[in-house]
């Protein structure tokens, strides 16, 4: 499948073909505070498929509790998350929130739920607004 998006801000762009079935939901504490919320989904391209368009993310490289080296790469204008990719550029983790195809990706997996916050699974009980009250 092909996908497009990019930052909030328009300053960053990028194509990517993708597997839906690899849609995958991350709960591991660096996607939370990299992504600033309870957890993080992403769908997985293969390093030839990704390309940017427009301009050129920040990277920064992170160490995981694995010891694995990974790019985080943002907007520097408005700080959204673009993609994670391992350091040899073989597979990149577009970040769903950036995608324009995002409400056709359903998750197919999550993993590291050792992790996930307890309320997650108590969504359905909590009030429900179709805009800010």
């Amino acid at each position: 499948m092909k996908i497009d998006g990019g930052c909030h801000c328009g300053s960053v762009a990028y194509e990517a073909d993708i597997d839906p079935e690899s849609v995958v939901i991350c709960h591991c504490t660096d996607c939370q505070a990299l992504s600033g919320t309870a957890f993080r989904t992403v769908a997985r391209a293969p390093g030839p498929s990704f390309r940017i368009t427009r301009g050129e993310p920040k990277q920064y490289v992170k160490t995981a509790e694995s010891g694995n080296k990974r790019v985080q790469a943002f907007c520097v204008e408005c700080g959204t998350p673009i993609y994670s990719a391992a350091l040899d550029g073989a597979t990149f983790n577009i970040r769903l929130g950036s995608c324009r195809q995002r409400a056709q990706l359903m998750p197919k997996m999550q993993i590291w739920t050792r992790s996930a916050l307890p309320w997650l699974p108590r969504l359905g009980e909590v009030a429900r607004f179709e805009r800010e009250p």
